[in-house]
């Protein structure tokens, strides 16, 4: 299996794909803004206690307090809290990691109240973006994730990942971590650490520690709360961080700043690897290039189609998710209980992709079809569970009922990846009524006048179109967009668009920004 990451930088927004052996398995969208992502450290206040939850709310700056329960407070809160009072306290002198008193561990059963006070100022973790109404999930059990390791301060253990199966790579993992780490931090060994050299590990544990110790550097000049103390790097380098394996074939970036940021986080981590980004300098849209587009459009609709005449209907509601199955045209010369196990086989392929691709979280139940015969239900939930192996997220899939259903829990820690697939007329504005599409290109080309002798462009300018729209201007050895060339005087490049609508078009300058083309070429047209 090859793995490729495109990444379609936009003025405000990155969207980040990813893709296996070409297929669409994981769409991402991150804000070029400042937002709450998970893994961010803050200096916040607590706002309100809750005595009836066990929980409080925490005032991390956003419109909506987090909530924090006192189970994830963690068991080394009291010497964290402890820490963060000193360090507010004596801003001038830092008190060094080594140089902490442990002051025991937080009892399970803790009451909030007895733990929390309003106004107490404490350092919480992001450990679930703002969904919905609902303000960010925190956490006091602070983390720092790298490649190979994860960094717990305050702590002292030394624990590995239970997918490293050999014992002898175990015991040199946890010695040369034991050896290097310094006093008063506990450390997490990571799968893709195993077979790694003594320097990739010792570095890497290096520039975590580092890291950890600017934000105490940060803590304390801080001069008003809530205050943002350690940021977690970008979705795109925590796709690299978490997911980069020996299948990475390729990523692609179109954005010059952005392909020299990921290019000198690959050479950090993997200088071997670094050359595997590639700039795209192309007009043609990134995700038209690699398909992404036309997948987009197929696979984030209400129906899902599958091969053979089967699809999926996928419905959302506020407490879960359903996904019912659906043969279509039976095949022929099949029997039944046949049929019904192959459309099932396709459809759990096909529902552990999206699980991914929508990034659905809570509960799913997923409809199959009916099946008489166990091996045939047994082989089904094995083969869900072989699909999701790839799936970063914690999850746990149940076998199937005795009504024929599969049940699914998948942990979320960011809103759903939601794509609107349904498309307004650009004409109409959903009004029933347009022009008439035959003398489209007429209208096209007044919009090319205008652009010419109003607006005054005398450079290369982009028109980008729908294909189907872009075929037909394109046809014939003296096409339409070249006679538009010779008629008007300037240089006038024609593009493919999947994302456009069928009578949509964009003009893009030398620049790369679009002229607005709005309410005031009707009034000269």
């Amino acid at each position: 299996m090859e793995s490729r990451l495109v990444l379609d930088v936009q003025k405000d927004l990155v969207n980040i794909a990813l893709l296996e052996d070409g297929r669409l398995v994981e769409l991402n969208k991150e804000s070029r803004e400042e937002g709450f992502t998970v893994g961010n450290i803050y200096l916040a206040r607590v706002k309100k206690l809750l005595p009836g939850l066990n929980a409080a709310f925490i005032d991390v700056g956003y419109k909506r307090e987090g909530f924090l329960h006192c189970l994830d407070l963690g068991p080394t809160f009291p010497t964290i809290a402890a820490y963060t009072k000193i360090a507010l306290d004596n801003r001038r002198r830092p008190l060094m990691m080594n140089k902490i008193s442990y002051k025991g561990e937080l009892p399970k059963q803790a009451v909030i109240n007895d733990v929390l006070v309003q106004g107490m100022e404490i350092l919480v973790q992001v450990a679930k973006e703002p969904i919905s109404t609902k303000g960010p999930r925190l956490t006091a059990e602070i983390s720092l994730a790298g490649r190979f390791l994860v960094l717990l301060p305050f702590h002292t253990k030394v624990s590995i990942s239970h997918k490293i199966k050999s014992s002898s790579e175990k015991n040199r993992l946890r010695k040369l971590v034991q050896a290097a780490k310094p006093a008063n931090y506990g450390v997490i060994i990571r799968t893709v650490a195993e077979g790694r050299k003594k320097e990739e590990i010792e570095n890497e544990l290096a520039v975590l520690v580092a890291r950890w110790e600017a934000g105490l550097d940060k803590l304390r000049k801080v001069k008003k709360t809530p205050e943002l103390i350690i940021e977690e790097i970008s979705r795109a380098e925590t796709i690299l961080r978490d997911h980069l394996n020996s299948n990475y074939q390729s990523i692609h970036i179109n954005d010059q700043s952005v392909y020299e940021d990921i290019k000198s986080y690959l050479t950090l981590i993997e200088p071997e690897k670094s050359s595997m980004v590639k700039y795209y300098d192309e007009p043609v849209p990134i995700f038209d290039t690699f398909n992404i587009t036309r997948q987009i459009k197929a696979l984030f609709g209400r129906i899902v189609t599958l091969r053979k005449g089967a699809y999926l209907v996928v419905e959302h509601t506020e407490a879960l998710h359903v996904i019912d199955v659906n043969s279509g045209i039976r095949s022929k010369g099949m029997a039944q209980e046949e049929n019904a196990c192959e459309v099932n086989m396709m459809a759990v392929d096909e529902v552990a992709r999206q699980l991914r691709l929508r990034d659905m979280g809570g509960i799913v139940i997923i409809d199959l079809i009916d099946m008489q015969k166990s091996e045939n239900k047994k082989a089904v939930y094995e083969r869900m569970r072989a699909n999701l192996e790839n799936d970063s997220a914690e999850h746990c899939v149940l076998p199937l009922s005795k009504f024929g259903l599969m049940e699914i829990t998948r942990k979320r820690v960011r809103p759903e990846t939601f794509v609107d697939t349904q498309e307004q007329c650009p004409t109409c504005l959903g009004t029933g009524k347009i022009r008439p599409s035959i003398i489209f290109t007429d209208f096209l080309e007044r919009k090319v006048e205008f652009v010419r002798r109003h607006l005054h462009y005398t450079k290369t300018i982009r028109l980008y179109v729908h294909p189907f729209v872009y075929a037909y201007l394109k046809q014939g050895l003296f096409n339409e967009s070249l006679r538009w060339k010779f008629r008007y005087g300037f240089s006038l490049k024609l593009y493919p668009d999947q994302s456009l609508a069928f009578l949509q078009y964009r003009f893009i300058d030398k620049d790369g920004n679009e002229i607005n083309l709005s309410d005031k070429t009707e009034m000269v047209l």
